[in-house]
This record gives C-alpha cells, sequence and structure tokens, in this order.
C-alpha cells in the first residue's frame, strides 16, 4: 500500500506505548529469588517491587519512590532473608515489609530519604532536610528494629552539612564507611569529593578525586571508585591505612570510555567488584558496553542485549544483575552467568521486530563546535511505502538534563512515529554526557548557544542528504531539551514546529525557583548572577518570543517542582499576544515528567494530530 508519510496505519497506539514500557529501579538477589523495581503506568507511574517468583512484593497503594535532591533514587532495598526497606512516595519515610506482608515505619515523619542500601547487616541511607535553615542531609544507619520510627536519635549519622551526599559503602569489617560528597555551588560531575570515616565519627578525611563516583570497598584496607581526571571517568583503585591513602591510586584497564554518568539519581551503580577480584563494569561512547576485568587487568566484552543506560545493579557469585535498554531490544533486567555465559531475560528484554523497529543509525554531524553525535530512526512500516517523490517529516528530539544522553535505544515511543512515516533524529548535542569530559564541557558557558547549534546543524544535515523534508523538521524536547526547543524556534530558518514539554523559557525565573540541587547548575551553563544577568535576558527564549514564527505545542504538569508552570505559562501569554499558533495543555497531578498513562496517551495523541495539522498530513491515531 502506499501512502504519505505521516497517514500510515500503525499498531502502535498511544495507549500501547503508555504500557509498554515500564522503568525500572534497580534489581536484587534476595535468596534464591531476583526482585526489581518497575513502575506501572495504570496506577499514576506507582512504583512497585515485583520477584522472579511472579508475585508482587509490594502492593498499592504504596509507592517506593525517593524525592531526595528532588531527582530521588535508590528507593528500596532488601537483605537476603526477604526483607524489603523502601521509601514511600507520598511522605519519604522509610519502612520495613517483613516477609508475612506486615509493614512498618522505620524513620520519622519530616525528612526524606533516598540512595538506600544494604550491606554488612546495616541499612543505609542519604537523608534530606528541607524544613530546617540551611538545608541539611546526611549518610545515616537506620535502625531495622522500628525504634527510630518516632525518635530521630536512634538514628545513627556518619556524616552531615548543608552539602549533597551519595553512594555510602560500609567496610568489609564494618569500622569505616566512604561515600561521594559535593558542594551546591557545582555540580557532581564538575566536582565531587570522596569521603571515608571512622563510623564513630572520630575522624573523617577526603581522598584524592576530581569527580568521584560509587565508592566500593574490595577489601579492609582497599576502594575501587570512578573519577574522570584524564576527561573519562575511569575506575580507579587506593589502598588505605585505616581512613588515609597509601599512595597515588591505580587506574585499573584504561579505557576511551566512561564508567560514570551525571549523578542526577541515587541509584544507578556502573560497575561491582565480585568476590572472585573480577569487576563488572560499564563503558560508555554513546551506547554501553559490559566488560569484565579480571583480577590481573585482563578485559573481556559480555555478550549481553543491553547497551543503554545499564546498570549494574547486584552480583552473587558469579551471577550479575544488569537493568538497562538495547538498540534491538525492549528495556530490561537480566541475569548474567559470568562463567557459563548464560543470559537470561528476568523481566522484559523482549526482541523487537526490525521490520518496525529497526535499530537507530549512528550519525555524526559536523557541527560549529565540532562533530554532533546522533541517532536517526528512519520511518519503518512493512506494510505501506510512500509515494517515490515524497520526503519524510522528521522530529528532532533533545534530551533533557542537559548534562545526560541518549543511546539509540529500541523504544515504543520512537516506533509511535516511525512506524506512522515520521522519521526521528535522537540528537546527543554538546554537553551531552557519554563522550568525556571535554565533550560534556562544551556547554559550559553556553547554554542557549551550543546546544541550539548543533540541533540546527544536525537537522540541516538530515536535509542536506535528502533524508528529511526541510520544509517538514519539527523539534521536540522536555525540560532542559524543552529550553533548547524554544531557542532554536526563537532562532529560526531550521524548524517548522516545535514541541515544548515542561521546557525552561526564562532563565532568570529559573534561577528564581530552582530547587538545592540545581541552585547553581545554571551558573556553570551560562554564568554567575547577577555579572551575567544580560546573558540571562537575552538567551532566555522569553525575551525574544516575537521571533518565534512558526506553531508551538506546549504541554506542562501542573505540579512541577523543577520547571514550574510559570514557565510555559510565560510563553504561552507571550505566543497568545502575538497571535502565534500556539496550544496549551496543563496536566493536574503531573510533575517533572508524565508517569501517568493516561496523560501519557493524551500527550502522544496532541503530538501527533499538532503535527498533522501542521505538516499538511492526516495521522491515524
Amino acid at each position: 500500500m502506499t501512502s504519505p508519510h505521516g497517514s500510515w496505519p500503525s499498531p502502535f497506539s498511544a495507549a500501547s506505548v503508555a504500557v509498554s514500557s515500564p522503568r525500572f529501579d534497580g534489581a536484587r538477589f534476595v535468596g534464591e529469588e531476583i526482585w526489581w523495581g518497575e513502575s506501572v503506568p495504570t496506577e499514576g507511574g506507582r512504583v512497585t517491587v515485583r520477584s522472579s517468583t511472579g508475585r508482587e512484593v509490594l502492593q498499592g497503594p504504596w509507592s517506593a519512590r525517593s524525592r531526595v535532591h528532588e531527582y530521588g533514587g535508590g528507593a528500596w532495598t532488601a537483605d537476603p532473608d526477604g526483607i524489603l526497606y523502601f521509601v514511600d512516595a507520598r511522605d519519604q519515610r522509610v519502612y520495613r515489609r517483613s516477609g508475612d506482608g506486615d509493614i512498618t515505619p522505620l524513620t520519622p515523619e519530616g525528612p526524606a530519604h533516598g540512595g538506600l542500601r544494604w550491606q554488612h547487616g546495616h541499612l543505609l541511607a542519604v537523608r534530606e532536610d528541607l524544613t530546617s535553615s540551611p538545608h541539611r542531609r546526611a549518610i545515616v544507619g537506620i535502625p531495622r528494629d522500628g525504634s527510630a520510627s518516632d525518635d530521630a536519635t536512634a538514628i545513627q549519622v556518619f556524616a552531615e552539612g548543608p552539602s549533597f551526599f551519595a553512594h555510602p559503602a560500609l567496610s568489609p569489617d564494618g569500622s569505616r564507611i566512604a561515600w561521594v560528597e559535593w558542594s551546591g555551588e557545582r555540580m557532581p560531575w564538575d566536582a565531587a569529593a570522596l569521603r571515608i570515616a571512622t563510623v564513630d565519627g572520630r575522624e573523617a578525611a577526603s581522598l584524592p578525586a576530581q569527580a568521584a563516583l560509587q565508592p566500593e570497598w574490595i577489601a579492609d584496607d582497599a576502594l575501587l571508585y570512578a573519577d574522570d581526571p584524564s576527561g573519562r571517568w575511569l575506575l580507579h583503585r587506593i589502598q588505605l591505612d585505616g581512613i588515609t591513602a597509601r599512595g597515588p591510586a591505580e587506574i585499573i584497564a584504561p579505557a576511551d570510555a566512561d564508567t560514570g554518568y551525571g549523578l542526577w539519581v541515587l541509584g544507578n551503580r556502573w560497575f561491582l567488584p565480585l568476590a572472585d577480584g573480577r569487576i563488572v563494569a560499564v563503558r560508555t561512547n554513546g551506547r554501553d558496553r559490559i566488560v569484565v576485568i579480571d583480577a590481573d587487568g585482563d578485559v573481556r566484552e559480555l555478550d549481553v542485549p543491553c547497551d543503554g543506560h545499564v546498570s549494574v545493579d547486584d552480583v552473587s557469585g558469579s551471577r550479575v544483575l544488569l537493568s538497562g535498554n538495547g538498540s534491538r531490544v525492549s528495556p530490561g533486567v537480566w541475569c548474567v552467568d559470568l562463567d557459563s555465559g548464560e543470559v537470561t531475560a528476568v523481566r522484559g528484554g523482549e526482541s523487537v521486530d526490525p521490520a518496525w523497529m529497526p535499530a537507530a543509525q549512528l550519525i555524526d554531524i559536523e557541527g560549529a563546535h565540532g562533530p554532533v553525535h546522533a541517532y536517526a530512526y528512519a520511518p519503518a512500516n512493512p506494510d505501506v511505502s510512500a509515494p517515490a517523490d515524497e520526503l519524510p517529516p522528521y522530529v528532532v528530539l533533545v534530551h533533557g538534563g542537559p548534562t545526560a544522553h541518549v543511546t539509540g535505544a529500541a523504544s515504543a515511543a520512537v516506533a509511535f512515529y516511525t512506524s506512522r512515516g515520521i522519521g526521528v533524529l535522537d540528537v546527543n548535542y554538546g554537553g551531552s554526557t557519554g563522550y568525556g569530559r571535554a565533550y560534556r564541557e562544551r556547554l559550559r558557558g553556553q547554554w542557549g548557544v551550543v546546544d541550539v547549534d548543533d540541533v540546527i546543524a544536525a537537522a540541516r544535515g538530515l536535509a542536506d542528504v535528502g533524508l528529511a523534508d526541510p520544509a517538514r523538521i519539527a523539534i521536540r524536547g522536555g525540560s532542559a531539551g524543552g529550553w533548547t526547543v524554544l531557542s532554536a524556534l526563537v532562532r529560526g530558518g531550521a524548524f517548522g514546529a516545535g514541541i515544548s514539554r515542561y521546557g525552561v523559557s526564562d532563565l532568570r525565573m529559573l534561577a528564581e525557583d530552582s530547587h538545592d540541587f540545581e541552585a547553581h547548575y545554571i551558573e556553570s551553563l551560562v554564568g554567575p548572577l547577577p555579572e551575567a544577568e544580560q546573558l540571562y535576558i537575552d538567551r532566555s527564549p522569553l525575551s525574544s518570543a516575537a521571533r518565534i514564527e512558526v506553531p508551538v505545542l506546549l504541554l506542562q504538569g501542573e505540579d512541577d517542582r523543577v520547571v514550574p508552570p510559570s514557565q510555559s505559562a510565560a510563553i504561552r501569554d507571550a505566543l497568545a499576544a502575538r497571535e502565534i499558533d500556539h496550544e496549551y495543555v496543563l496536566y493536574p497531578g503531573e510533575g517533572h515528567g508524565f508517569r501517568r498513562a493516561e496523560t501519557v496517551v493524551d500527550a502522544l495523541e496532541r503530538e501527533l494530530t499538532f503535527l498533522g495539522r501542521v505538516f499538511g498530513f492526516r495521522p491515524q491515531l
């Protein structure tokens, strides 16, 4: 059958997309079982914990979700006896679910918790108290017997202050604890200290590090961690006398790839040591590779289907639990036996049909600031073709962060477009992670310049080689990606329409409203206030909204605390004042990122209908 691009019939409905790819949040070996965290879009995005036996460990209305540092992470863990410890989304207290299903609080009302970790018989967590002035955070040990549920003094505090904390790790003998710490004046991928202290609080020290990640004890006198003084996050090993380094750290199996990522959430792990001295690690250069590093330093790559945003969640003997996504499979959780090579999909991880979801093509476009990396998804539908003389419309996707990256993963959300004859280009503009510090720092002081230059270069590159209709290229992004969308529309000339999901429109407003974690983020991306105030004004899309000449769709969560609704409302009002074609939708009950199935459905259908109206095709929903 022949049909114009954009009007192809597709089995990928918005409703099927909403339920097709739940978000996974860690996995653990628990006795003979495997447990994992999983979002439930049909229950408002509630995060449950499931077992490989088929049972649901954490039933509604309970939801394991943390708000520490606003983005949370590490909202559950478990001990070998099948006791679940989790942070409930509603009150941010830590709870204990016993084997018989009884749920009891372990922490008092008030502070939020996240980054839970069960180690050597102790429950560790990151605590955040936003009721104090200044706000305070801590690395804590939580009694498992419930004695601290109404008595905060029963909680052991290992480190506390106005700084930010992550990745607590207890030494095998239980005498010392290590963690990552950074001040709010810099983001953790710019500068983060590796700290160590005795558990009695008598001694503490900093170990040499630039942007440390994830300390792991490999002996009572040795730590493994990731750091990037070379420009790549590499594994380092340091020998200790108590809390003092015996000498400089040793780099383990260096590579031109990152073992690490921007520390947005507390639960991610990029490597874990095994008891026999081997290390399983993620190496990222755009996409991920998973490697095993032997005790003698030899490296071999694992043949696993996951190659994007992979987390090394747990180890047991020779078995490893991985979660993430893949270029040829759906997101999932896998158990890998390093000795036999057997790979078992515990949850998800189904192979996708290449006729409907061909692997994304990695492309590099030469931009004004150097190569720009992107993944192209061409229109694909085995039952339909377009007229020979018609080029397809494209949607250029801009990821949030901006210190983040995309991996070219198979995605039902992408297939929603490509199966209807609309191409998708997912861009890792300058400033993205996954390509080393130099690429990441292209955006330093240049937010609103480099990212905009790069997405425009990517769009024009598509058109120049005849892959896309230059008059029908749209741009879509959320959060920081929404900022780039609006900024690119202000620049003009490359895009025929824009879709901004909870995007930033006014930098000064963002600086005033920003939460603690990102309070100084804009300073590194643009400049400090008040010195750079004119830059804030000049680069804000709201200041130049009069230059936007193409239709815009604005989608916003009413409860968004990261980018408040005032941002999208301001650009809406500016567009309305000039009678620029626009649509604005405010979703009650949604925060930063849409989680409810009904919201996902409505947003996708609105986007498709909007593009059809603007670009002149009749989509089939």
